[in-house]
């Protein structure tokens, strides 16, 4: 099997990773930081602003399985795309919305996505695409986190519910199992 990696900055990277776990043709799902400044930051550091990092996700997928042009129409359903730095409370450059092309053709594909996405917002899409950069996996207690402590916080209750409703209705045929 062949796969590819997605690198995804949709705001707080609990509630994108939640999103793309149950996905057909997702092998893994890790959260981190991309984008910065700073050498293997910490969650502390990112969530400062001063770092210049995102919180986001790296998923690795089977492209015979899933295409990379789903992964990002399901990525600008499940988020806001047209919050500039922020996602809801969140506030700051760590909770951009942008995506990390892995190659040229990705890169293509993430113009042409932004551009199909654009009609389902009443707003500009202000999603950025950023060039490729070092990536660095979060703490381990970020990874797997909605299935973990993630449940039992209310931010992530408030937040990550009403997306993977979103993506059970908009793309239930994409779902495992």
């Amino acid at each position: 099997m062949t796969t590819e990696t997605a690198i995804f900055a949709g705001g707080c990277f609990w509630c994108v990773e939640a999103v793309f776990k149950d996905l057909i043709g997702v092998g893994s799902v890790e959260s981190g930081y991309i984008g910065g400044h700073v050498d293997n930051p910490s969650y502390k550091a990112v969530c400062s602003g001063t770092t210049g990092h995102a919180e986001a996700i790296k998923v690795v997928f089977d492209p015979a399985q899933i295409s990379y042009g789903d992964l990002l129409d399901i990525f600008f359903a499940t988020h806001d795309p047209t919050q500039l730095n922020r996602q809801g409370n969140d506030v700051g450059t760590q909770y951009r919305s942008a995506i990390f092309p892995q190659s040229p053709e990705q890169e293509a594909a993430a113009k042409a996505g932004i551009e199909r996405n654009q009609t389902s917002w009443p707003a500009p899409i202000v999603t950025t695409i950023e060039p490729d950069a070092p990536w660095y996996p979060a703490e381990d207690y970020h990874q797997d986190y909605w299935e973990g402590e993630g449940q039992r916080n209310p931010y992530c209750l408030a937040v990550i519910p009403p997306k993977l409703n979103k993506l059970r209705k908009s793309f239930a045929d994409r779902l495992k199992g």
